[in-house]
């Protein structure tokens, strides 16, 4: 119980989260494979009505050691009853149970009358039902129009209380918990009762509220998201998953354990009847409720709301801010290794590691004594010319021959000084010969 409640904090606090929203498609799937079993056993076995929805005739008598479901059918059929379901009631009493269709009336007393004889059952042991079909037909009908309003009303109110987005949410949860309850149904061949429609309502309602107890915790986490851009819708909606996650535990086993106890136990002891047509949908009901409250509904609600364009701009920003943050962790993370192995930590993308010689000089002119310097081929300051199309470094060489050694230029004939223009660095190819030939002037 401690460990449930600290387990249930570190969920509450989002110390531990569980991805629901992010794994949908799992979910989806294993939702998918079920609906497709629960169809196709509707569409091939189809629903076992009880005599209430097809109308029919039901006998009832005490149970003796010579009777066998075989001879009681076979004494029903030579009777004129026709086909018959044959069912032993194990309980306080122990008694057989023949369900025929709807018969006349003087037929009806005749397989009566064959069973007295039959197997000696006294008259006011035998117990015989008449339902009519019109009568079933009136309780199919109004089955199904309880169910439809039940439904309009849910969505109604969602929408009003909560969104309309929410509403479709738990309407595709609610259709997915009855397409479940009534496919296990038909694969298992129990009969469906008025019981069990009055049962399958009950466990839509306690499905809605555990759906709308999530969707409530939902729509607290998500105002203010984006003004705030703390978390996208999917995040948001999932930290509300993990949230009501133990209360959802909490209340489907509260709620599942007396209904097992009936269906299990009860019916076991009393037989088939009643309380095991409720206890059955209800167990079945609530293990599908649970299950679409927290794995179809809120991932459904997410994936809606994220096709809106707000909140597709805000999962963008939020995407490259945890980036952001990832790369700056992962620089941390390496920067603290190389420290701690006492390597230098590899240079970033882009940058020029130092070689140890010093950076050459603005237009490109490198300094005394470097490789560029020293190793320059004279000749090469007589190529710039024919390869740039510019004047060739001889020509500079003239003008600074004029110069004296203080380098002050020398004055003509006439005693006026040479006017010389200060060339542009070059850059290119000739820029990197130029070295070449001021060594050569030296």
């Amino acid at each position: 119980m401690f460990g449930l409640r600290g387990v249930g904090g570190r969920l509450y606090r989002g110390e531990v989260s569980i991805d629901f929203v992010g794994r949908q498609r799992t979910w989806y799937t294993i939702s998918g494979i079920i609906l497709v079993v629960c169809v196709a056993a509707l569409l091939i076995r189809g629903l076992n009505f009880s005599v209430e929805f097809k109308g029919g005739s039901i006998y009832q008598f005490p149970a003796t050691a010579s009777m066998t479901a075989g001879e009681i059918s076979r004494v029903v059929t030579q009777a004129g009853g026709g086909d018959s379901t044959v069912q032993h009631l194990s309980g306080l009493t122990s008694q057989w149970q023949v369900q025929t269709g709807t018969l006349p009336t003087g037929v009806s007393e005749q397989v009566a009358t064959a069973l007295e004889k039959a197997f000696n059952i006294p008259r006011q042991n035998l117990v015989v039902q008449v339902v009519g079909p019109t009568w079933g037909s009136q309780i199919t009908t109004r089955a199904v129009e309880a169910l439809i309003i039940f439904l309009v009303v849910i969505v109604l109110y969602l929408s009003l209380a909560f969104e309309w987005k929410m509403a479709i949410a738990a309407f595709i949860a609610l259709l997915h918990d009855i397409v479940i309850t009534v496919g296990v149904y038909a694969l298992t061949g129990f009969e469906v009762s008025p019981t069990s429609v009055i049962g399958l309502l009950t466990i839509l309602g306690y499905s809605l509220y555990d759906t709308v107890v999530v969707f409530d915790k939902v729509r607290e986490n998500t105002a203010g998201l984006v003004t705030s851009q703390r978390s996208t819708y999917s995040d948001a909606a999932n930290l509300a998953l993990n949230q009501t996650l133990v209360r959802s535990i909490n209340t489907s086993v509260t709620a599942l354990l007396p209904v097992a106890s009936i269906l299990f136990v009860g019916a076991g002891l009393l037989g088939a009847g009643t309380l095991k047509d409720l206890s059955l949908v209800l167990f079945v009901g609530m293990l599908s409720g649970t299950y679409s409250s927290i794995f179809i509904a809120t991932p459904v609600l997410a994936d809606l709301k994220e096709r809106e364009p707000q909140y597709k701009e805000l999962a963008i920003k939020v995407r490259r801010r945890e980036a952001g943050g990832r790369a700056a962790q992962r620089a941390k993370a390496a920067e603290e290794e190389a420290r701690r192995t006492g390597t230098t930590a590899a240079p970033a993308a882009g940058a020029i590691p130092d070689t140890g010689s010093p950076a050459p000089r603005a237009g490109g002119t490198a300094p005394p004594g470097s490789p560029s310097a020293v190793g320059a081929d004279p000749a090469e300051g007589g190529d710039a010319a024919d390869d740039t199309g510019e004047p060739a470094a001889d020509d500079e060489l003239a003008v600074s021959a004029t110069q004296g050694a203080t380098g002050a230029p020398r004055r003509g004939t006439d005693g006026t000084r040479p006017t010389t223009s200060r060339q542009q660095p070059r850059r290119g190819g000739s820029a990197q010969r130029r070295p070449g030939a001021r060594r050569k002037r030296r």
